[in-house]
């Protein structure tokens, strides 16, 4: 176990911080990080639009929910070149290289409009369905712009404004992007779009497979209890999960969803429903029983936690006891396997614990009061909740045992 825990130490854990901070994957990451407030102001609207099935309104709450949620690849298409020319140092052309980027997504999906018949702003494409195409395009314009990024057609003694030199530095890779996106697309009849999907929708199909559900949970955990941010398997997840519950609320909307094709791996199911009560790992169980230890230390650390396990962020129990801690890690890895697998046995092969049908990404809601909304009132969402705690409850304990007795210890060898 020694040995283990030094090579994730000294070996792995530097190497995946390394890619955590790699300019590429950081903007991408903040790039879907930034629509986050559209991502959940939708699922408000989501959520309202339940209510028009029980009172009759003037309005509907899907079409706010359409200019939020259903724009968030229009928006990640400005934000990606945006933020790499910011962290590129390139701030002059940030806003350009962010305008070129829709200009290039807009190209890009046309044939997806057209094949669809799209009228306005309807089509999934703008939405959760164009979230790669998207990132691919931003990625595109991205590196055109960096290649361009100490490009003039000026000398450094030029009389003419810098705005002005701007203007005319910007056209080169401006045109290029554009004229390119043009020939490629609309002139060659190469539907990027559809390539794109094809490449990466295999990776949604994959995740909402019991397999690729429950290892891609576990590797949340895993690389939390060494301290490395989940945040990391945004530009890979997030993607998935909107275009997973996107699916869902499309079969809901057609009448045709059931429990065998609904999707599992969503925002709303893992965080908002049955999964990581207290934060990912299931951690709530373990805050309430270091809150009553025996140890003064670990008293101290759980209640401390026990505020914003609450509202599940376990940030503060994690790196104050779980990462890199031998004793803590292990029941954080089997949670990672045992809740995901429970979830998806009595969420799918025995389907006690309805699926969510709505989209409720507020996962800073307490359960089970996350749970009721999420599951639109479902008693046995709600039962199958508890059940999760307890049986993670179960797994956290006789560690946290071991880890209260050897606390305890220093704290009489300490006086």
């Amino acid at each position: 176990m020694d040995t283990l825990i030094n090579w994730l130490q000294t070996s792995f854990a530097p190497k995946i911080n390394k890619i955590n901070h790699n300019t590429w994957v950081v903007t991408i990451k903040d790039s879907i990080m930034q629509v986050l407030p559209f991502i959940l102001l939708g699922s408000l609207f989501c959520v309202g639009a339940v209510v028009e099935n029980y009172v009759k309104l003037p309005f509907s709450f899907w079409t706010p929910f359409g200019w939020t949620m259903g724009m968030i690849s229009v928006l990640v298409a400005f934000l990606i070149p945006f933020n790499f020319c910011e962290k590129k140092r390139m701030r002059k052309n940030r806003l350009i290289a962010g305008a070129t980027g829709l200009i290039l997504f807009f190209i890009t999906i046309t044939p997806e409009l057209v094949a669809e018949e799209t009228v306005g702003f309807g089509s999934s494409a703008f939405g959760a369905g164009g979230m790669f195409c998207a990132m691919f395009t931003g990625i595109i314009v991205s590196i055109v712009f960096n290649l361009f990024g100490k490009f003039t057609f000026f000398k450094e003694d030029s009389a003419i404004p810098d705005f002005v030199r701007q203007w005319f530095d910007a056209l080169l890779p401006i045109g290029l992007i554009v004229f390119t996106g043009f020939i490629v697309i609309q002139v060659l009849n190469v539907n990027i779009y559809a390539i794109i999907s094809g490449i990466f929708m295999p990776l949604a199909g994959i995740l909402n497979t019991w397999y690729g559900f429950i290892l891609m949970s576990a590797i949340y955990c895993f690389i939390y209890s060494m301290g490395i941010s989940t945040w990391v398997l945004t530009p890979v997840s997030q993607p998935v999960k909107l275009t997973s519950i996107a699916t869902n609320l499309s079969l809901v909307a057609a009448g045709t969803a059931t429990v065998a094709n609904l999707n599992m791996y969503t925002e709303t199911l893992m965080f908002g429903t049955y999964m990581w009560i207290g934060g990912v790992g299931c951690t709530l169980p373990l805050v309430i029983m270091l809150a009553t230890s025996k140890s003064k230390k670990l008293k101290a650390l759980g209640r401390a936690c026990l505020g914003p396990a609450i509202f599940n962020i376990n940030e503060p129990v994690v790196f104050g006891c779980i990462a890199f801690n031998p004793i803590m890690m292990i029941p954080m890895w089997i949670s990672g396997v045992v809740i995901p697998a429970l979830t998806w046995v009595f969420c799918k092969v025995i389907p006690l614990a309805p699926i969510p049908e709505i989209q409720f990404e507020m996962w800073y809601c307490p359960y089970p009061i996350s749970t009721w909304i999420s599951t639109q009132g479902s008693l046995q969402g709600v039962l199958f909740a508890i059940v999760t705690v307890v049986v993670s409850s179960l797994i956290w304990y006789p560690f946290f045992k071991t880890y209260e007795k050897q606390s305890i210890e220093e704290e009489v060898l300490a006086g």
